[in-house]
């Protein structure tokens, strides 16, 4: 995350001194030449000088996207996105999709009150997100102490909702968190209760020493089996105009009804639910034929926040939904 912060800003320096350069020097900006010299310029400073030894930082592309330009930075298995202006004076390290916001801002609030789901002598949980959602985020910061609290007394499955609006990072993601379900489930909550709070896969993977070999052949296979890169580079086989699908989970999304991240799914029926630790053990734990010693305990009330990081927010229930 240290480099991330000092490449965001360094990144900052080296491309609006460049941009300035070629500006004042020609008194335009934006030609092909100038654009592969801020990138050549860039890049070589930042391996030079701002991360570890053997880190090979690249910078991918420079793409022009609403009156400015838009620029994706490579480092290891992150990407960093940060946006310039077009006369090369003003750098921006991110931007808020007023597009998205406003999507989140028209979808129906769930209700306050949690419903009751069916009961089990083992209830099964699902939880469908999308894994760079802000409130796919927020409801796994809610459920996962209750996970932790009930452990093997439930049947926790974390899916996926079937389209991607994040990118090519959010693809990469979902599939290594599928493969770290599949293949080492004991790994799961520890390797998600560190990434929710930084969004850093490999400091992530390192910290809960998941095997990073057999978790490429894993991605590798999936990736494969489901065509997930393959869909995601022909828009001829996407199902909305504005977001490639990804399909591990797709029967399950079609039958539950699956609209957003996060959507909830307990003993097989859809429910709504604040999204703090104690309301959802309560949901939970409603739905046991008999409940454990555990659903005694209590748990925070405060809603986490959306999106990385720790703290709280607002109880909203708002989804990433398409």
């Amino acid at each position: 995350m240290q480099d991330k912060k000092i490449i965001a800003i360094s990144l900052a320096l080296v491309t609006i001194m460049a941009g300035a350069y070629f500006y004042s020097t020609n008194g335009k900006f934006g030609s092909a030449a100038q654009m592969e010299a801020i990138k050549a310029k860039a890049e070589k400073f930042i391996n030079a000088n701002l991360v570890s030894p053997g880190t090979d930082a690249k910078i991918k592309s420079i793409t022009e996207e609403s009156g400015v330009y838009k620029i994706y930075v490579s480092v290891g298995t992150q990407e960093i996105v940060s946006y310039l202006s077009k006369d090369g004076k003003e750098f921006f390290p991110q931007v808020i999709s007023m597009e998205e916001a406003a999507q989140a801002s028209q979808t129906p609030s769930a209700q306050n009150t949690n419903q009751n789901a069916p009961k089990s002598d083992k209830p099964s949980v699902e939880l469908f997100v999308m894994s760079y959602c802000p409130y796919g985020l927020q409801a796994e910061k809610g459920i996962l102490p209750v996970v932790d609290l009930l452990e093997s007394k439930i049947d926790f499955q974390l899916k996926f909702v079937d389209y991607a609006m994040h990118g090519d990072k959010e693809i990469d993601e979902n599939l290594r968190q599928y493969c770290i379900q599949k293949d080492a489930p004991g790994k799961l909550n520890a390797y998600l209760s560190c990434f929710i709070k930084q969004g850093d896969a490999t400091a992530c993977l390192a910290a809960t020493k998941i095997d990073s070999s057999a978790l490429a052949s894993c991605v590798s296979q999936t990736d494969a089996e489901f065509k997930i890169k393959a869909k995601a580079a022909d828009k001829s086989q996407w199902r909305t105009d504005q977001f490639p699908p990804f399909d591990i989970y797709q029967a399950d999304n079609a039958k539950f009804g699956v609209q957003g991240s996060p959507t909830l799914v307990i003993n097989g029926t859809t429910v709504n639910a604040s999204r703090d630790p104690q309301s959802l053990l309560n949901l939970v734990c409603s739905a046991f034929n008999e409940q454990p010693s555990e659903c005694q305990q209590k748990l925070s009330i405060s809603a986490p926040a959306a999106g990385f990081g720790e703290g709280t927010g607002s109880a909203a229930t708002t989804q990433c939904e398409n």
